[in-house]
């Protein structure tokens, strides 16, 4: 899977990079199908920076979340947390979608 942080309209120091790519990949434990986690930073205004983030996912459309806060950290946590929020509603749909499948056969 590969993980890559981009910012737009600034610079982010390697350990923010680090930092914010290291939260990103705990999405895996989300949905062990990902083929892809795209961040970007958007510090047009640094008082309140902007991120994106982008999940491709193994047979599946991209996932995206977006989020603007007072802190780029912060910021990074809430679009983490909109991103977990997505694939466990998703992982729960399919599940159910599979246990609705198991349910009709076995009443046939």
């Amino acid at each position: 899977m590969q993980i890559q942080v981009s910012t737009r309209h600034g610079q982010l120091s390697e350990a923010s990079q680090e930092k914010i790519a290291k939260k990103a990949e705990k999405l895996v434990r989300f949905h062990d199908r990902l083929t892809a986690i795209e961040v970007v930073v958007d510090l047009t205004d640094e008082a309140a920076p902007k991120v994106d983030l982008k999940v491709s996912a193994e047979h599946k459309h991209d996932f995206v979340a977006h989020d603007q806060s007072e802190s780029l950290m912060a910021s990074v946590d809430n679009v983490i947390e909109k991103m977990e929020q997505q694939l466990r509603k998703y992982k729960e749909k399919v599940q159910e979608r599979h246990r609705g499948k198991e349910r009709r056969e076995a009443s046939e």
